[in-house]
């Protein structure tokens, strides 16, 4: 198995497509980082969400993340 990032920015068309590469890196164990960015790039909006690998050893940077509610 390929060596797993603690870090991913993924990125691409917020369409179905997008989504279900979420959904599939949520289901390996990474979790959000953080609240997806949205662009317009003149013809369609980009999206962009940050994500880490929930089993990063303790003291690892990306180890403990928590996002801020409100």
């Amino acid at each position: 198995m390929a060596e797993r990032l603690r870090y991913r920015l993924t990125t691409g068309p917020d369409d179905a497509a997008f989504c279900r590469r979420i959904s599939a890196l949520l289901d390996e164990g990474y979790r959000p980082h953080g609240s997806p960015a949205l662009t317009f790039d003149g013809e369609r909006v980009v999206a962009a969400q940050a994500l880490v690998w929930a089993s990063a050893p303790a003291g690892a940077p990306g180890a403990a993340v928590e996002t801020a509610r409100g």
